[in-house]
């Protein structure tokens, strides 16, 4: 997983990042929930096919999703109320990104299949991972956190976003060049989902 790795070698700019924004009195959730704001702004640029703004607002969006971990650290306020929020906020944002990529690429000369299916299919990959882990969990298929905690992927939402929005980037060149990014990450993200499901079923022993 990049995310983790990158987090350990970046940790003193995490320490760096709470407590700075710490300083604003605004708590860990209130963060969370206003990283929606630049995530609809960024559908509405997306929409209106402004792909560089939509870029700019995702990724603001994305900088907020940093901070109200690292508040929350630094202040000793981390919950799994603020976990458990922070989870159900990232899928909302992660779906205004897909919904505003649908709408800016359906028009766009279609690469093997229609556009818009390459974007469907991305939504159900990128749900998969999250479902895989829940569903093991809820029925007992293993029964340790740390387990269910680590198994891990090729490419989780960290990893799915920062390729997309490298796509994004790339999309302001060519567009096309965007479409090209969107099938790479349902590719990987269904890879990952596969991964996950072989990971489920040897660490329960199942067969």
């Amino acid at each position: 997983m990049l995310k983790a790795g990158f987090r350990e070698k970046c940790e003193g700019i995490h320490i760096r990042i709470g407590l700075l924004f710490s300083r604003f009195g605004i708590a860990p959730n209130t963060w969370t929930v206003l990283s929606l704001i630049p995530a609809a702004l960024g559908f509405v640029f997306l929409y209106y096919k402004m792909l560089f703004g939509g870029l700019v607002l995702f990724v603001i969006s994305g900088f907020i999703d940093i901070v109200d971990g690292n508040v929350a650290r630094v202040t000793k306020s981390v919950s799994n109320r603020g976990a458990f929020l922070d989870g159900i906020v990232d899928r909302y944002v992660e779906f205004a990104l897909y919904l505003g990529l649908w709408f800016y690429i359906e028009p766009l000369p279609q690469v093997l299949i229609s556009n818009s299916l390459w974007i469907l299919l991305l939504l159900f990959g990128a749900l998969m991972p999250s479902f895989i882990t829940a569903y093991a969990d809820h029925k007992n298929v293993i029964q340790d956190p740390e387990r269910l905690k680590n198994l891990g992927g090729f490419l989780e939402r960290f990893e799915r976003l920062s390729l997309l929005y490298l796509g994004m980037l790339l999309g302001l060149i060519n567009p096309v060049w965007l479409v090209y990014v969107v099938i790479l990450t349902v590719f990987f993200a269904h890879l990952t989902a596969v991964g996950r499901i072989y990971a489920v079923v040897r660490a329960s022993k199942a067969f």
